[in-house]
């Protein structure tokens, strides 16, 4: 259907899905871990149900080049794409009053309360983010492969989780860094790398990122 019909069917799934994930986490209580977890599934199957598990191409030029596979100027869209998300990310996290009232959320829901947020908001909120990013990031799997598939992005959920943690954020709610998820996250590029130069299989590497994440969480345990 074209350039912009596809951009925006890309983030209305993102906004679809963080609707239903944020009503049911933020109104009925259902733990986020546990709502998001079940979407995944939902979303996997959705997906290789209306593509009968084939791999979709992406002709359009216009969008393969802005999601990945082109370059502006000297610089890979990639990195642009990330240099974005990283900049927008940090302001809003660190310099905002969403950014302040999101860490005493997931700090002490209970205290947070209590000086005046609406963490039920606030709770909805994150999660319509964090899905229309999601989406995003969709697209621009979708652009350097230039197609789609049900299966791209099947196992990054280990590596997500590790950078995150390496970077600094606490598992336990009330302390984030987007600058710090984004140094762990070439932290866990370069041990992947590092494992496939090594000759481990996928089924190894897999192993390895699981044993990262267990000693990571450890650590920040004993702080």
């Amino acid at each position: 259907m074209g350039l912009i019909p596809g951009i925006l069917a890309g983030l209305a799934v993102g906004l679809v899905v963080g609707s239903v994930n944020g009503a049911l986490v933020s109104l009925l209580g259902i733990p986020s871990f546990l709502v998001t977890l079940g979407m995944l599934g939902i979303a996997v199957g959705v997906a290789q149900w209306i593509t009968a598990s084939a791999p979709q191409p992406i002709l359009n030029d216009t969008f393969n080049m802005l999601f990945g596979s082109g370059n502006f100027g000297p610089i890979p869209g990639l990195v642009v794409w990330s240099a974005i998300f990283v900049a927008l990310g940090a302001v809003v996290l660190n310099r905002t009053k969403f950014g302040r009232q999101v860490l005493a959320t997931g700090g002490n829901r209970n205290a947070a309360e209590f000086t005046g947020i609406n963490t039920k908001r606030i709770k909805f909120q994150v999660l319509l983010i964090s899905a229309v990013a999601a989406s995003v990031a969709g697209m621009l799997y979708a652009g350097r492969l230039q197609s789609g598939r049900f299966q791209w992005g099947s196992g990054d959920e280990l590596s997500a989780i590790a950078a995150v943690i390496l970077g600094g954020t606490s598992l336990f709610g009330g302390f984030g860094s987007i600058i710090g998820t984004l140094f762990g996250a070439l932290l866990i590029g370069l041990i992947n790398n590092g494992l496939i130069l090594a000759g481990l299989d996928s089924s190894q590497q897999q192993v390895v990122r699981g044993a990262i994440i267990i000693l990571a969480v450890a650590l920040a345990r004993k702080k």
